[in-house]
């Protein structure tokens, strides 16, 4: 009974919280150090208190922060969506845009890096838009992102039970089956909080990182001729049929394609306010991107492009359909059996994992939102063991949307196509905000009389590398507007209807942030824009680090010897 007890009270809400409304803070007690005046907020607390008020459990290590970051990079995207990406604009357009877009990347990361570091709050990105920018940049910022994420859990789902067809294509078990197991499974392990989601991403991030590395040995084999086929490759599918295809449509496709690719790192940002030191996981986690994103995505898209020509017809041919995997392609072009059947558990692997990563970031985000009043009050609960229930619940039961496989193909279809739609650019426009919430920092910390030395660590690009970040981010969004009005497939094969359509899917979610989340809360609520001058830089900072302490631990860093330099930097 001592342990169903314990199970059962760990769903209350904690004990010293109960009946106590939240303090109204006083700004100006915790500036007094600074000499600086603070301002009243009628809004209510101030954005990023930190997450003693939220009541999350600090159970992230560094090892879950780190898989987070990577695992969250690498899944569908990498191991399917590429394959559309090399059929619409040949080997050259991938590897060009690919690239472009991971450094981009590098930008966004490093400066949500400096900003997790020194205001490690729940729901950071909400919250450094509504500090940093507008708070009705903010909401509408923060609702598109949840939304992302709700809706990706059915349709992981779904695609979960469509990679089962790879084993079972006469459908023994119905698909029906499949969606209720995995959704129990991703259930059970939220039952477990933050540390069950770490713990899952942990095993499933090294999964994926194997049978990539694995994979680009493999693949370095087949190339060489030491695959069962014993045809050497070399670069010929660059010479025929060609490195590029579609002209500046197939580039513009490409990177938009690119860019989604690579969604959900910035979820190293959302866990900064459960992560036990921030101050020191979520800049390695950071720094650690570049080299990993050159590693598992650019080189083994490489090596892909060398082995299957972008004229292959499967490739492109189903979103989750592990046969137009351009890694499965190219082991069955090597004709090496039984790794096709691994690598699409490799995929299963990473369906599952995203599914889990949905829940986390939605609810987490929904928590968030509601702690600074911008959701219902019932999602601000969070029981003893650091779990937002409401929020977690929420966003399992709209898992069930995963049951409509039983639907007719077309009607599934239309649901999940104009779902996705609507929060189709929330990670783009969320790195957008990042960067320009990063920037509007940087000039409020230098405004205020502060040195980057005082910073716990902070972004080797700078404000310069926001900016970069910033302005590539909505070259993205004008690439998608663009291929999306002038789709490659368009002329004789799409219909006005069905160009219209195509659209609207592509682009729809851009005035829906606008009118739909955005105007209505600068009128409502009437939020303004912040001035430099009038920016908070002090609420919220976690045990702020005596300048003397931070740069003994930069010298000791810096007189690593290289070796360890390198492997840091990697590892």
């Amino acid at each position: 009974m001592g342990a169903w007890t314990n199970f059962v009270d760990g769903f209350k809400p904690e004990v010293s919280n109960e009946a106590i409304e939240p303090p109204a803070y006083n700004n100006a007690e915790k500036q007094s150090s600074v000499g600086e005046k603070a301002e009243y907020s009628p809004e209510g607390p101030p954005i990023g208190s930190g997450d003693d008020d939220s009541g999350l459990k600090r159970g992230l290590h560094g090892r879950h922060v780190q898989f987070i970051a990577l695992g969250g990079s690498i899944g569908t995207g990498l191991f399917i969506g590429s394959g559309g990406a090399l059929a619409t604009g040949g080997p050259g357009f991938l590897m060009v845009d690919f690239i472009l877009i991971g450094i981009m990347l590098l930008m966004v990361v490093m400066a949500l890096g400096e900003l997790a570091s020194i205001f490690p709050v729940a729901g950071s990105f909400a919250a450094y838009s509504t500090r940093f920018i507008d708070p009705a940049v903010g909401f509408a910022m923060a609702y598109n992102y949840w939304l992302q994420w709700l809706i990706v859990l059915p349709l992981e789902l779904t695609a979960a039970s469509i990679v089962i067809l790879y084993w079972d294509p006469n459908e023994v078990v119905p698909k029906g089956i499949w969606v209720a197991i995995f959704l129990i499974a991703i259930t059970v392990i939220n039952l477990f909080g933050v540390r069950g989601y770490g713990e899952a991403e942990f095993i499933g991030s090294m999964i994926k990182v194997l049978a990539v590395i694995g994979f680009i040995i493999v693949g370095i084999v087949i190339n060489c001729g030491g695959a069962p086929n014993g045809q050497y490759l070399g670069t010929e599918t660059w010479r025929d049929p060609g490195a590029f295809a579609n002209g500046f449509k197939g580039f513009s496709s490409v990177f938009v394609t690119a860019a989604f690719s690579y969604a959900g790192t910035e979820l190293i940002g959302l866990a900064a306010a459960e992560t036990k030191n921030p101050r020191k996981e979520i800049p390695k986690a950071a720094k650690q991107i570049f080299a990993r994103v050159a590693i598992f995505y650019i080189v083994s898209l490489f090596i892909v492009s060398t082995i299957v020509p972008y004229t292959n017809e499967r490739l492109g041919s189903g979103s989750y359909d592990a046969r137009a995997s351009p890694f499965v392609i190219a082991i069955n072009i090597g004709q090496i059996k039984v790794l096709p059947s691994i690598m699409n558990a490799v995929i299963l692997v990473s369906v599952l994992s995203v599914g889990n990563s949905a829940v986390y970031a939605a609810s987490r985000t929904l928590s968030a939102m509601a702690q600074i009043g911008q959701a219902p009050r019932i999602f601000t609960y969070v029981d003893r063991r650091g779990r937002p229930l409401p929020a977690v619940i929420l966003s399992l039961i709209f898992g069930l949307l995963g049951f409509l496989i039983y639907a007719s193909d077309d009607a599934r279809n239309q649901v999940f196509n104009w779902l996705l739609a609507i929060s189709g650019l929330s990670t783009i426009i969320t790195w957008m905000c990042i960067c320009i919430a990063h920037a509007r920092f940087r000039l409020a910390w230098k405004r205020n009389g502060h040195t980057l030395e005082e910073l716990p660590w902070k972004s080797p690009f700078g404000l310069w590398g926001s900016i970069y970040g910033g302005a590539f981010n909505f070259l993205v969004i004008c690439f998608t507007f663009y291929v999306s009005a002038f789709p490659i497939e368009s002329d004789p094969k799409l219909t006005p209807k069905e160009r219209v359509s195509t659209f609207f899917q592509g682009f729809i979610s851009v005035p829906i942030v606008v009118l739909v989340f955005y105007i209505p809360y600068k009128f409502i609520k009437r939020s303004r824009y912040i001035p430099i001058d009038e920016i908070d830089i002090h609420t919220g900072r976690r045990d702020p680090v005596p300048v003397e302490v931070l740069r003994r631990e930069r010298e000791e860093a810096a007189n690593l010897p290289l070796f360890k330099k390198i492997v840091r930097a990697i590892f």
